[in-house]
C-alpha cells in the first residue's frame, strides 16, 4: 500500500500506453476492444482509489500515504491526501467509467478517444494528490492538452474556435500563476506544499504605480493564482469559454468537463489561496463575495433565454460554482463545508444532465430545445430521470443539491447579509431556467414527426445514470457521508487562516504603535 497513491494515478496511464502499443486497426472488432481496455482501466482504477479511502482517517487532519522521492533538478516527486482532496479523487475514479461506457456509440477513431480520456484522468487525479508546486503545475497544465483534443477532434462545426478559445482562456491564467510560483520559491526556498502551507509570506503594504497594495506580496500572490483559478471554475466575467467548449465537446468531453475539470480551480483556492495567503484572501475576499453573487444572478438570467440546452446546462454550471466560490471565502466551517459539498454534489448532477442531452441527442443530432417538446410520450423512463436531476439542479429538499446550497447560503449569512440576499434569488431563478427547459422538451403533447418513432434508454443508458441517482439521493438525504469526512480539514483550515490573521492583525497593531 505504500504507493498506493500513484498507483491509483497512473493506471489509465498505463492503460493508455497499451492501447498505444498493442492495439491496431480500426475495424468494429477493435473499436470495441479499445472500449473494454478503456473501460477496465478505469474500473480497476476506481477499485484501487477505495483502497485510499479506506485507508483515510478523516479525523487525521494532515496529509496521509504521502510518497516522497527525489525527482528532475533537486525538486520533489511528493503525493499525499487530506480531507478536502480525498473525495476529489473519489469523484474522479467513480465517474470516469460511467464516462467511458457513454462513449459507446462513437465510432471515429475510437482508440485516440480512448487515450485521450485516459491520459486526461491521470493528469486530474495529478492535480489532486500532487504535494510539490512544480509537480502540481504540471498536472493542472498538462490536462488542457487532452480536453484541447477531445473539444478539437471529436467536437462539434465549431469545434475549432471552441477548443482554442478553451485552451487560451487557461494557459493565459495559469502563466502569472507560474510567475507567483517563481517567487514563492524564492521566497521559501522550497515548492513543498505542506511546508509553504506554513510559511508566513510578506504582508508590509507597498505602492506599485501609485496603487498601494493592502496586504504586500501575500495579496499579489493572492491575484496572480485567483487569475488561474477564476478561469478554471469559471468565474464571472471570465466565463465566456465555457458556454462554447461545452457546446462544441461531445457528449463524455462535457461531462468531464463540467464534473471534474472545473472543481480543479475550487480544489486550488481551498489548497493554495486560504492555506498561503491568508491576507491576501482577507482582502480580496468582498470582492470574490459580490462577484460570485453576481455570477449565480447574472448567468441564471442568461441561461433563461438560451436556445440550446448544452449551453443552458453550461451557464447554469457557472451559476452553481459562484456558490462555491462564495462559501470558500465565507471562510467558516460552514462555508467551506457547502462548497465541498457543493462541488462534489455539482460533479453528479452536472455530469447527469449533459449526459440527458447526449441520449436524445444520439437520437436526433440536435441540442435545439424549441426540435423537441412531449417526449414523456415516446421515453417515459427518460423523462422520469431527467426530471429527477431537473429537480436536483434547483435544490430540491432530499437530493444532493439542496444540501450545498444551503451551507453555503448559512456560511455566506454570517459574513455579509447583502450577498446572502443576492444569492438567494439564484434558487429562485435556476428553478426558472430548469423548469422551462424541462416543460419544453418533455411535457406536453408530442406534435413534431420527426419524434414520433424515437425510442426510449436503452439497458446500457440506464445502468449508466443508476449510480449517478443512487449518490445524489444518498448524499441529499444522509450528507455525512461526505461532511464527515472534510469536517476536521476543513476545521483545521479554518482555524489556523484565524490565527494567521489575528498574528497579523497584533503585528499591525503594533506596528501602529
Amino acid at each position: 500500500m505504500g504507493n498506493i497513491l500513484s498507483l491509483t494515478t497512473f493506471i489509465p496511464m498505463l492503460g493508455a500506453v497499451i492501447l498505444a502499443l498493442f492495439l491496431r486497426g480500426d475495424d468494429v472488432a477493435a473499436q470495441t476492444n479499445a472500449k473494454w481496455v478503456a473501460l477496465v482501466t478505469t474500473v480497476v482504477t476506481f477499485i484501487c482509489s477505495i483502497f485510499i479511502l479506506a485507508n483515510f482517517d478523516p479525523a487525521n487532519t494532515g496529509f496521509q500515504m504521502v510518497e516522497s522521492r527525489p525527482w528532475l533538478l533537486g525538486l520533489q516527486y511528493k503525493m499525499g491526501v487530506d480531507g478536502i482532496s480525498i473525495l476529489f479523487v473519489m469523484l474522479t475514479t467513480f465517474l470516469m467509467p460511467l464516462v467511458i461506457a457513454a462513449c459507446w456509440n462513437v465510432t471515429t477513431r475510437v482508440k485516440e478517444y480512448m487515450i485521450a480520456f485516459l491520459v486526461l484522468e491521470t493528469l486530474m487525479l495529478g492535480v489532486f494528490l500532487a504535494l510539490d508546486l512544480v509537480l502540481f503545475y504540471l498536472f493542472f497544465e498538462a490536462g488542457l492538452i487532452p480536453m484541447f483534443l477531445i473539444i478539437g477532434i471529436w467536437g462539434g462545426k465549431n469545434r475549432i474556435y471552441a477548443s482554442f478559445k478553451f485552451f487560451l482562456y487557461t494557459f493565459l491564467g495559469s502563466v502569472l500563476m507560474l510567475v507567483a510560483m517563481v517567487a514563492m520559491f524564492a521566497d521559501a526556498g522550497t515548492t513543498d506544499i505542506p511546508t509553504l502551507m506554513t510559511h508566513s509570506f510578506g504582508t508590509e503594504n507597498f505602492s506599485v504605480l501609485g496603487i498601494q497594495i493592502v496586504g504586500g506580496m501575500q495579496t499579489l500572490l493572492w491575484l496572480a493564482f485567483f487569475a488561474s483559478f477564476a478561469v478554471k471554475l469559471p468565474m464571472w466575467p471570465v466565463h465566456t469559454w465555457l458556454p462554447d467548449a461545452h457546446v462544441q465537446a461531445p457528449t463524455a468531453g462535457s461531462v468531464v468537463l463540467a464534473s471534474i475539470m472545473l472543481k480543479m480551480g475550487g480544489y486550488g483556492l481551498l489548497r493554495f489561496s486560504l492555506p498561503m495567503f491568508p491576507v491576501g484572501s482577507e482582502v480580496m475576499g468582498p470582492l470574490v463575495l459580490w462577484m460570485s453573487a453576481i455570477a449565480i444572478v447574472y448567468t441564471s438570467f442568461v441561461a433563461l433565454v438560451q436556445e440550446d440546452m448544452k449551453k443552458l446546462i453550461a451557464y447554469s454550471s457557472v451559476a452553481h460554482m459562484g456558490y462555491v466560490t462564495m462559501g470558500i471565502f465565507a471562510v467558516n466551517q460552514q462555508g467551506i463545508d457547502g462548497a465541498i459539498f457543493q462541488m462534489i454534489s455539482h460533479g453528479f448532477i452536472a455530469g447527469a444532465l449533459f449526459l440527458c442531452v447526449g441520449v436524445i441527442y444520439d437520437r436526433m443530432h440536435t441540442r435545439e430545445i424549441d426540435a423537441y417538446g412531449g417526449l414523456v410520450n415516446r421515453m417515459p423512463a427518460y423523462a422520469l430521470i431527467f426530471m429527477f436531476f431537473t429537480m436536483a439542479n434547483v435544490g430540491l429538499p432530499g437530493t444532493s443539491g439542496f444540501v450545498g446550497e444551503f451551507l453555503t447560503l448559512v456560511g455566506i449569512f454570517q459574513v455579509n447579509t447583502w450577498v446572502a440576499v443576492v444569492a438567494t434569488s439564484g434558487v429562485i431563478l435556476s428553478a426558472s431556467y430548469a423548469l422551462w427547459l424541462y416543460r419544453r422538451v418533455v411535457l406536453g403533447d408530442l406534435i413534431k414527426e420527426s419524434l414520433k418513432t424515437i425510442k426510449d434508454m436503452s439497458g446500457r443508458e440506464k445502468l449508466i445514470f443508476a449510480p449517478l441517482v443512487a449518490m445524489t439521493l444518498i448524499l441529499g438525504v444522509y450528507p455525512a457521508l461526505v461532511l464527515d469526512i472534510i469536517g476536521p480539514s476543513v476545521t483545521a483550515l479554518v482555524g489556523n487562516y484565524d490565527t494567521a490573521l489575528a498574528t497579523f492583525d497584533a503585528a499591525t497593531q503594533f506596528a501602529s504603535q
